[in-house]
Formats: C-alpha cells, sequence, structure tokens
C-alpha cells in the first residue's frame, strides 16, 4: 500500500507530487541517509503512539551530520511534521515511518560538499518484518559488516545498505530467515538489519557499539527494560562465532524487527531449539510498551489523534 502523503519540499502534499529527478545525486551515489519510526496502534484507547520520536530524529540528524547535511530543523520540528503528517494520512494501525534526507542536486561529481539537503518524510501501514519472528532460522553471512573506516555503521546512510542487501538476499535464498554477521575483526556485529542479544547463563550479551553496529534505539530500549523490569544484567562485550552456537537463548532487535527470537543458527538449534523464557518476557513487555500500556514508559510514547491541531 503506498502512502496517500508525503511531507516533501516543507509541506504535506499527496505521495504522487513527491518526486525527484533520475540524476538526482542521491539516487546516483547513495549520498542519502533515513530513518525507521514506527506508530503502534492501541485498540483500548483509539491512539496512534510514535515510539521514541525524539531519539529516532536525534539519531537521524546525526546521520545526517556524517554526511554535512544542514536540515535546517529540529528533532522537535521533525516530530511536529510527522504527527501532522499521520494526522492526514488518518489511518487507525501500526506504521511504519520513513524520514529520508537527501542530496538534491541533479548533476554529475561524487561529492558531499557544496550540494543541496533535501529531507521528506512518508508512512506506510506496517506488520511484520522477519515472518517468522517467533523462531528463526538464521546463518552466518559469507560478507563482513562494513567498518566505521569505510562507511560509519552506526549512520543509517543509504549507500551503506547494500551490505545489507548482500547479505540479506544471500540468506533467503539459501532458505534461511535472516542472516549474522562478522565485522573485519571476526567479532559478531549484528544482523542484516538488526541488533543482536545472546542469553548465556542468565545474563543477556550483545556487542558494544563499536563493533560497528547501528547504535538502535530498540536496542537501547531492551537493555533498559531488561535490566530495570526483568532484573537481568546485560554485558556490552565482544561475541564470537561459536559462542552462538552454544548460548541459551538469542533475539535480534530494530524497529521493524521489534524483537524476533532466532531458535536455530546453521541447522543447530538454540537452547532446546524453542524461544526462552527471556526472549517471551522481552516480546511480551516490548510489546505493551511500545502501545502505551506501561505507565512507567509512557514518555516513550508521542500521541498522534491526541495532538490535532486547531485549523
Amino acid at each position: 500500500m503506498l502512502p496517500g502523503f508525503a511531507f516533501f519540499k516543507g509541506s504535506i502534499v499527496p505521495y504522487s507530487e513527491a518526486k525527484v529527478g533520475v540524476m538526482t545525486h542521491s539516487l546516483n551515489y547513495g549520498t542519502a541517509v533515513f530513518g525507521g519510526v514506527r506508530g503502534y496502534w492501541n485498540e483500548q484507547e483509539e491512539e496512534l503512539f510514535i515510539f521514541r520520536a525524539m531519539d529516532h530524529y536525534k539519531r537521524f540528524l546525526n546521520s545526517a551530520k556524517l554526511m554535512l547535511m544542514d536540515l535546517g530543523t529540529s528533532a522537535e520540528d521533525m516530530t511536529r511534521m510527522t504527527i501532522e503528517l499521520l494526522q492526514k494520512e488518518g489511518l487507525r494501525q501500526d506504521m511504519y515511518i520513513r524520514p529520508l534526507a537527501y542530496k538534491g542536486d541533479e548533476i554529475i561529481g561524487v561529492r558531499l560538499h557544496n550540494l543541496t539537503d533535501e529531507f521528506t518524510i512518508f508512512a506506510v501501514p506496517f506488520d511484520k518484518y522477519v515472518s517468522n519472528d517467533t523462531g528463526a532460522h538464521v546463518t552466518f553471512s559469507s560478507w563482513r559488516r562494513v567498518d566505521d573506516n569505510m562507511i560509519p555503521a552506526r549512520g543509517k546512510i543509504a549507500g551503506a545498505y547494500v551490505n545489507t542487501a548482500l547479505i540479506k538476499t544471500d540468506a533467503v535464498r539459501a532458505g534461511f530467515d535472516e542472516a549474522l554477521v562478522l565485522n573485519v575483526d571476526g567479532h559478531l556485529s549484528e544482523g542484516s538489519a538488526e541488533n543482536i542479544f545472546m542469553v548465556r547463563d542468565g545474563k543477556i550479551i550483545t556487542p558494544p557499539v563499536t563493533d560497528n553496529i547501528l547504535e538502535g534505539i530498540t536496542r537501547r530500549s531492551v537493555i533498559e527494560l531488561a535490566q530495570e523490569e526483568l532484573g537481568v544484567e546485560v554485558i556490552e562485550r565482544h561475541i564470537d562465532r561459536t559462542e552462538v552456537y552454544l548460548c541459551d537463548e538469542f533475539f535480534m532487535t530494530g524497529t521493524a524487527a521489534q524483537v524476533t527470537a532466532v531458535t536455530k543458527v546453521d541447522h543447530r538449534p538454540i537452547g532446546n531449539g524453542e524461544m526462552g523464557p527471556i526472549t517471551s518476557q522481552m516480546r511480551k513487555l516490548y510489546s505493551d510498551v511500545v502501545r502505551g500500556k506501561v505507565k512507567k514508559y509512557r514518555h516513550w510514547n508521542t500521541p498522534v489523534f491526541e495532538k490535532m491541531l486547531v485549523k
């Protein structure tokens, strides 16, 4: 389903009018950055909640900064634009929101400086990213994650996602649901587009932000929820490949993936081959939090229809 509208060149327009030319710099050279934000429908309250909007837009602006972009706006302004856009769409269901900043000049020549920075926002209905999210079967990819001194993995830079595309396509064509990726040092980095967590001896372990991972908003949320609500210690350290084969539980996180349980890696069962108790608790807790059902974390939720603007 295509969006009905998009924020484009300073205003909300019909999606059919949000167009760029085939010479656009970002289309030719990958000089764009994007974000992924979720909106969750709460049936009981009849409200759509944007999850951690300010955090997402702060990261989005940091990604833009890496690409020498000055968008002339703030995270607060982008949150307001998103609320207006979702009100205009008027859909009462889970949504995926995509902010995109790009070099808008129609020229030939690779560079970042002395170019025009543009941005747009659109939103579409969205459900699952990994269809088998309660028992995914994954594999280790032969591709390595891009290094910070090549293309910064902590920024959501469009051109870098060719790395993700190669990883994901090879895994799916080989019959797996997803892939795990090692960094140039041979340590586990992340999934094709997800942060990763393993459980060993009752503790959650996840790679540090210096292992060429995206500094995930969902990752940050899960770490806090695990420590504060589940009482589970979270350790950030390097992870070797064979540790994954021997762990008790494994799950992946991301705005799109949410909390995806992994029950098999390279045809080897994780634990007893079923979703483990910590993963199961985290999936339930996270689902409640993003829909505004947990009062303690209500500040993470920005309501859309409650804030209908007076025209």
